[in-house]
């Protein structure tokens, strides 16, 4: 009977102690073969090429280019490997950025040694995971259409101009209000919709049809 290879493993995080706890523990567990370990995303291509890992293990905060513009860049030039994300975050914008641009799970660095192991597991089996942090985000998806609908007129206003990439100036001399006030509004909305970014903002707006992808 053949011994099933190892699960190849490539690390990806700028911070050097989390990316040696993470090799130290991995390295113990003999089904997973860590085959590389490096600080950005563009040093881990390098990597991946050669390497050829079955499971990217990606933090999303990284310089130069970060986790979440790096799959896309892995599905192209690497399209067998599973990428999984690794991140403190459990915004709903992160995940679903992932999960929309290709990623196979995402999972939060707070979680537990036996988690970790069984989202590469999975993942490298070709199937998705989530950490319980995670999954409850998701669930919570649903409620968007009841949120949008929590915003006012004026807000829906400006949601849509923002998506369209007014800025606030633009929107303020659009609606003829104050740019202060727009930044009042865009600030209420981002809270109401619980998005941090315009561009998050943007990305609810296409994934609502409220504007055009």
């Amino acid at each position: 009977m053949s011994v099933p290879s190892p699960i190849k493993v490539l690390l990806v995080d700028n911070h050097p102690l989390v990316l040696d706890g993470l090799r130290a523990i991995l390295e113990t567990y003999e089904h997973i073969d860590v085959v590389g370990a490096a600080p950005s995303a563009l040093a881990a291509l390098d990597i991946a090429r050669d390497a050829e890992p079955d499971v990217v293990l990606m933090d999303i905060n990284m310089p130069e280019l970060n986790g979440l513009d790096a799959i896309e860049l892995f599905k192209e030039q690497c399209p067998a490997t599973k990428l999984l994300m690794l991140s403190m975050h459990d915004s709903r914008e992160y995940i679903s950025t992932s999960v929309m641009y290709g990623a196979s799970g995402y999972i939060l660095k707070d979680v537990s040694t036996e988690e970790i192991i069984e989202a590469i597991e999975t993942v490298a089996a070709g199937g998705t995971f989530f950490s319980t942090g995670v999954s409850d985000v998701l669930l919570e998806r649903g409620d968007k259409a009841q949120k949008s609908k929590a915003l006012t007129t004026r807000e829906q206003a400006i949601l849509l101009l923002i998506a369209a990439g007014k800025s606030n100036k633009d929107v303020a001399a659009t609606l003829d209000i104050s740019a202060r006030t727009v930044e009042t509004h865009r600030k209420n909305i981002k809270k109401k919709l619980g998005i941090a970014t315009t561009a998050g903002l943007t990305r609810y707006a296409i994934e609502n049809g409220l504007v055009g992808g």
